[in-house]
């Protein structure tokens, strides 16, 4: 058994590794080679290469390719690039802005990972007839009595395990994160030690495919009706004000209201509760308006070794990639495929689109599973 927990000598074992041209992938197939795998890397174009040039600190751009050929390169090893423009658009940024037109705040990473970074790539792997799929990503994946589970990284600060909550059973038969066990500090000295060209490159922030963080620009430009104008009111239905588009707004939201000094009010301050898209609404209201005691979640994706049952199962939750994991209890949802969530204390800003990541209520390693937050 290598390395990896495959049954072949590490020279017969092919490995595919998802190359986005950063320090975290780099080192991942630089480590693998080293072990003496067969290593082929491989690079997805998500954008039109001139038009991404320029785009710096995000994934997948024009110099991320260049950085990522350059890698292979030193590596020694065979590069590809597959274009993946049309997959990303539908998946990923159409489904961005079609959620922001519903009034919903959605995670796009979760769903890159969950179709071209993973769907779709996997398939290519097979194709190319590799044994596993291995990525940058911090997270581990150990073998369990049932199979595969998936866990939080050992780093605490580096976790990427919110966003990976969608991957399947079928997907971890075939996945390695070899940097699961690894702080960032760690793979810094290894890209240095080993000689990569990426070695001091920062990571990627933000949205990768909105250019400065204008993520209303880009929804606008896709969706117009995302920025049609209408009031904001009370939880009363009274009208205080008027806004340029619920695009601009999210659940706990307290600043941009432009609602200082407003008549009939006490003037406390006021947070987004709710967002009404049919009625192009933003309801405001105090902060006590935003707690919720609990939340139902579809699209589920379950990994745990039981099904939830009526009976309900003590879980740990998180609702934002940098929370800490909070208590809740876990319930089937009687009728429907969705799963209700009950927290031990009110969770307050919680948005309709992100997602709550479930984890095991142990010790809150293993990843359970997950799902869209619904309205």
């Amino acid at each position: 058994m290598n390395s990896l927990g495959i049954d072949k000598q590490p020279s017969r074992t092919r490995v595919v590794v998802a190359m986005s041209g950063g320090v975290d992938s780099s080192v991942t197939a630089a480590l693998l080679k080293e072990q003496g795998f067969d290593v082929v890397g491989v690079t997805l174009q998500l954008y039109d290469q001139g038009a991404a040039a320029a785009r710096k600190g995000a994934c997948c751009a024009g110099q991320d390719i260049y950085d990522a050929a350059q890698v292979a390169a030193r590596l020694g090893i065979a590069h590809y690039v597959l274009d993946y423009e049309s997959r990303f658009r539908a998946d990923v940024i159409d489904a961005f802005a079609d959620a922001y037109v519903r009034g919903e705040t959605p995670i796009p990473c979760v769903a890159c990972n969950r179709t071209v970074k993973f769907r779709d790539l996997l398939a290519t792997a097979r194709d190319l007839g590799a044994d596993a799929l291995a990525t940058g990503h911090y997270v581990r994946r150990t073998d369990g009595l049932r199979g595969p589970e998936l866990r939080r990284a050992a780093d605490p600060v580096k976790d990427q395990s919110y966003f990976l909550y969608a991957t399947t059973r079928s997907q971890l038969d075939l996945l390695r994160f070899p940097l699961g066990d690894m702080s960032k500090a760690r793979t810094r000295a290894l890209a240095d030690r080993l000689g990569l060209p990426v070695a001091a490159k920062p990571d990627s922030q933000d949205i990768c495919f909105v250019p400065d963080g204008d993520y209303a620009s880009v929804v606008a430009r896709l969706r117009p009706e995302a920025i049609e104008p209408g009031d904001i009111v009370d939880t009363d239905g009274k009208v205080l004000g008027r806004h340029d588009g619920i695009v601009h707004f999210t659940v706990g939201q307290r600043r941009g209201l432009r609602l200082d000094g407003r008549e009939g009010t006490d003037n406390a301050p006021l947070y987004v509760v709710r967002l009404d898209a049919a009625r192009r609404q933003v309801v405001v209201g105090p902060r006590e308006a935003l707690a919720r005691s609990s939340i139902r979640i579809g699209a589920v994706n379950w990994l745990g070794d039981e099904p939830v049952g009526l009976g309900g199962l003590a879980v740990r939750v998180r609702l934002r990639s940098s929370q800490p994991l909070r208590g809740a209890t876990l319930y089937s949802a009687t009728g429907s495929d969705a799963l209700e969530v009950r927290f031990d204390v009110p969770e307050y800003g919680v948005a309709a689109g992100q997602a709550c990541v479930i984890y095991d209520g142990v010790d809150g390693d293993r990843i359970l599973g997950g799902g869209t937050i619904l309205a």
